[in-house]
Formats: structure tokens, C-alpha cells, sequence
């Protein structure tokens, strides 16, 4: 991708006119950039706003269930491919790590799962997430 190229996110952007709140702004995002339609959402709640340190924004992180099994249709000019990562993957995947950033070495918290590499804003919503969640049941 020609933007964040190699970095892993969640749908989202900039609240366009004429959009009544965030949740709306967020279902028009999901269908235009993974093609997920609102009407196959059932949203469940917020994450607290989450900072982004280079871009300097806030991102406001909802949540929605939706049923297993839906073919994604990505935006090519913004989506290289849709992960679908269990709670329980991403639990064990959790550890920190040293990074380099534009020469800036830092220790923060990632979630590594397979091949996968989740850190910085889009790391921090996901354990606003499980914290949120809590640990499995059993």
C-alpha cells in the first residue's frame, strides 16, 4: 500500500460532512474498505479514543459483532488483505518488543500472530479490547 504500507489497522478515517455521529462514520468506512455493509452490524460499544504518536490524531474505535463466514471485498487502493484474528490468538500473541521507528528505538506492546505484527494505535485498541472482554470463560 502507498500509505502505512506493511502496518496492520482497522477501518476508519475522517468523519465526512453530514454524518449524524462517529458510529456512522465508522460503518461507511468498514463498507467502503473491507466492503462490510452497516446493515450487517451490531454495534456493541466503544473503545476509549486511542492517540496516534506520528500523525498526532485521535481514533474513536467501535465495536460490532457480525456473523462468521462473510466474504470480504477489500479496497485495493487501501486494503491488501482482511485478517481475522480469534481473541484467544491474539491473547497469546501479546509481548513487547524493541522497535525502531524513523531511527527512534522504543519498547511497546505488540500482539504477533503467525506472520502477523499488530502494534502501535491499532495494538492499543486491541487491548483495550481484551481487557474489556476479559479472559476466556472455562
Amino acid at each position: 500500500m502507498r500509505r502505512h504500507p506493511g502496518e496492520i489497522s482497522v477501518p476508519g478515517g475522517r468523519q465526512d460532512d453530514g454524518e449524524s455521529d462517529l458510529r456512522a462514520t465508522a460503518l461507511r468506512e468498514a463498507e467502503e474498505e473491507i466492503g462490510l455493509p452497516a446493515d450487517a452490524v451490531q454495534l456493541v460499544g466503544a473503545l476509549l479514543p486511542t492517540p496516534t504518536i506520528v500523525t498526532n490524531y485521535a481514533v474513536y474505535p467501535f465495536v460490532g459483532l457480525i456473523e462468521p463466514g462473510r466474504a470480504w471485498t477489500p479496497s485495493p487502493r487501501e486494503v491488501a488483505a482482511v485478517l481475522e484474528l480469534s481473541l484467544d490468538d491474539l491473547r497469546a500473541g501479546y509481548g513487547r518488543r524493541r522497535m525502531v521507528r524513523r531511527g527512534v528505538p522504543f519498547r511497546t506492546d505488540v500482539y504477533v500472530v503467525g506472520d502477523h505484527l499488530i502494534w502501535g494505535a491499532t495494538a492499543r485498541m486491541v487491548g483495550d479490547l481484551l481487557d474489556r472482554v476479559g479472559p476466556p470463560i472455562g
